[in-house]
């Protein structure tokens, strides 16, 4: 692990919180907004499952304000396996941030919420790029970084000064955890991890408000987060690299799947066009080594499973098209026509795209047809990444068929949209606060 070099004896944190001060322009208020609409609509969904109904403890999951209103939130964006990522960082921001900062709308109606996210996300993501595949190996980074980008965004929504903001991101990291175990079993801790994380930003931020003063060397100090679980990590990243908005480098996730997942069914999309009908011998999956290790899953039994299975969404992918959140239900996993699909399809790590990984999500699929054909394609990029870009008509598209599975009318989902695009040009906050607060969700 190197010392990372701070001017002027500036530590890590107050060089994250200087960077999250940056002027923004038109540009970048719409991107944090356009993320907003992205995770709303993962939100809403996970919103009416039963797990989102428990996480939110029976009440209703956005109106809640503080710390309880970022831990009901703050678990329900990445239920459905949507919410936005970043490739290096390789952690899921949306989910925290946009917890963190509409849990503190009510506490600070006036705050700039476009600038918020903002710096959340530059916090959060700079963390993560700079952890090293070693802490990545046993830690969930969007729950390890997570309570950063939440800190960071509460103590803009709050109008913290310098030395209240850098105490929240002390505490917030200072109290972070998130171990992997939890996706070698059948639970929901995953989507907890990212509750806590929301909770422990506002919290922190709170915490420092009121005048609780927190390390200011949490990140690169002898007994620091580097030092005790990033030890191949490398500090002197943080602060690092182009002086443009790290938000801009976050992915959309267009499919109901694990983004290790993405590369292949875009692949799969591609071979199905040319398929034209005929019968599937086998199936091989050639991808980055980090997908088979979480991905590799030939006969997942549960949504979660099937969510995190490469074997069940290539075959998803080859005989239906484009994966819907119903392609990943259990009546659906049990499908006979998936479950011999799945039965020859292979996977193996390709050493040059596994290289390329995380700046690229790349993977290659091959069809073996029953005619004697081989068909084969590759992806350098998943869909949705900043080389192969969603538009935004795509991300609205997106946010309806979210909203729409959990039962928001057309008129009141396009309302809920429009208030969140509003805030980039000085929107007030309160229509997207009247119009969550409509909405209605099944008892836990």
């Amino acid at each position: 692990m190197t010392k990372a070099a701070t001017p002027a004896d500036r530590t890590l944190t107050e060089g994250l919180w200087a960077l999250g001060l940056r002027p923004a322009t038109a540009t970048d208020r719409q991107r944090a907004a356009l993320h907003l609409v992205d995770w709303l609509g993962c939100a809403i969904a996970g919103a009416a499952t039963s797990t989102g109904c428990a996480i939110a403890s029976n009440s209703h999951p956005f109106a809640g304000s503080g710390a309880a209103g970022a831990t009901a939130m703050g678990g329900l964006g990445s239920l459905f396996e949507m919410d936005d990522v970043h490739r290096t960082a390789l952690l899921h921001p949306g989910p925290v941030v946009m917890a963190a900062v509409l849990a503190l709308v009510d506490l600070a109606p006036d705050a700039d919420i476009p600038a918020s996210i903002l710096a959340g996300y530059e916090a959060m993501v700079r963390l993560g790029s700079a952890v090293g595949p070693g802490h990545y190996a046993f830690f969930h980074n969007t729950a390890t970084c997570g309570g950063i980008g939440g800190a960071a965004a509460a103590a803009r929504m709050l109008g913290l000064n310098g030395a209240q903001a850098v105490s929240a991101m002390g505490h917030a990291v200072s109290t972070a955890g998130g171990f992997w175990q939890c996706r070698n079993e059948p639970s929901a801790t995953k989507h907890l991890h990212v509750a806590e994380a929301a909770r422990r930003g506002v919290q922190a931020a709170l915490w420092a408000r009121a005048g609780l003063v927190g390390p200011r060397h949490i990140l690169e100090g002898p007994q620091g987060f580097f030092a005790a679980v990033a030890r191949d990590g490398n500090p002197d990243a943080v602060l690092a690299g182009p002086d443009t908005w790290r938000i801009h480098e976050v992915s959309f996730k267009p499919w109901p799947a694990c983004r290790h997942a993405h590369p292949t069914i875009d692949a799969a999309l591609k071979l199905r066009a040319e398929l034209h009908g005929r019968g599937i011998v086998a199936v091989r999956v050639r991808t980055f080594s980090d997908a088979i290790v979480f991905c590799d899953r030939p006969d997942p039994q549960t949504e979660a499973q099937a969510k995190f299975s490469l074997q069940h969404s290539v075959a998803v992918t080859l005989l239906s098209g484009p994966p819907v959140l119903a392609d990943f239900a259990v009546d659906r996993i049990a499908d006979p026509a998936l479950a011999r699909l799945r039965a020859v399809t292979t996977l193996a790590a390709d050493p040059d795209l596994t290289a390329r990984y995380p700046a690229h999500f790349g993977a290659r699929v091959e069809v073996e047809t029953a005619d004697g054909a081989t068909l084969t394609t590759q992806v350098a990029d998943a869909l949705g990444d900043s080389e192969n870009p969603l538009d935004q008509s795509a991300i609205l598209d997106k946010f309806h068929a979210l909203t729409a599975n959990a039962g928001v009318p057309r008129r009141g989902a396009e309302t809920l949209a429009n208030a969140a695009l509003g805030l980039a040009t000085g929107g007030s906050p309160r229509p997207l606060r009247v119009a969550l607060a409509a909405l209605t969700f099944p008892p836990a």
